[in-house]
């Protein structure tokens, strides 16, 4: 009666009979001896090593280098564990990665944007901007995410702090407005004319138009996404990039 029968020591490790059974066929534990009834029996010696197979199987560790590495000498076990750990401490990143992952998939935006450009956007309707206009920089800044990744974070820095900035704000808002109306509504040269001297007299917020343009196609592409060619807006938007190319600000190409 010295030990515990293979039940007994599966429940103590965790694992089924069978797994102990498989354990013993690949030479990872060696098979205990039996008492008078012919019965085998585990003392401590086994189930320590039952616990060790089975935590270092857990871990990933293939069950090929789990004899060897238990066999192995005492600062060499200690050497194996250290990379079992760092290798195990890879996948829990990375499986927390793909949790957050699987988070972000329940909000759209979230999936294409980051935290901070989908916290920006919640922002904007209590500014004043339509939901139109909101839909718009969604789908722009998406579209510059894409492109120009490299330069996304700063976009999102100087749009922000220009946000603080009631005049801007006030501009920006007149701006939305001008999608309603028609394309030679005299109110389009005078927006435009106050948005390009705004930007000029501020360099900062003047890299929310030139900071993407890494590329011409590609500043064409997010600058003027969704606008429709003959409407107020493609007109407003070609107005002040006039204005800003003949007070000497480089922006890629003509309309």
């Amino acid at each position: 009666m010295n030990g515990v029968t293979i039940g007994q020591a599966a429940v103590f490790a965790g694992v089924t009979i069978k797994t102990v059974r498989h354990y013993e066929k690949n030479g990872l534990l060696a098979e205990p001896a039996r008492d008078s009834s012919g019965y085998r029996r585990y003392g401590s010696a086994e189930l320590l090593r039952l616990v060790q197979v089975r935590t270092l199987a857990a871990a990933g560790v293939p069950l090929a280098e789990i004899g060897p590495l238990l066999d192995a000498d005492a600062d060499s076990f200690a050497t194996e564990l250290a990379d079992v750990e760092r290798r195990l401490t890879e996948r829990i990143e990375e499986l927390i990665v793909r949790r957050d992952t699987l988070h972000r998939l329940a909000d759209g935006d979230r999936t294409l944007l980051p935290d901070r450009a989908v916290e920006l956007l919640a922002r904007l309707p209590g500014l004043g901007f339509p939901p139109a206009e909101v839909a718009a920089a969604r789908e722009g800044w998406v579209l510059a995410r894409a492109l120009v990744p490299e330069g996304f974070d700063d976009y999102l820095t100087d749009v922000e702090n220009a946000l603080e900035d009631t005049e801007f704000l006030a501009l920006s808002r007149r701006a939305s407005e001008s999608a309603t109306w028609e394309p030679d509504d005299p109110r389009v040269e005078e927006v435009a004319t106050a948005l390009a001297a705004h930007y000029l007299a501020h360099p900062a917020q003047l890299k929310i138009v030139t900071g993407l343009q890494d590329a011409a196609t590609r500043y064409k592409l997010i600058r003027h996404h969704g606008e429709e060619r003959e409407s107020a807006s493609a007109r407003l938007a070609a107005l002040v990039e006039a204005k800003l190319r003949a007070a000497g600000v480089y922006i890629p190409g003509s309309r």
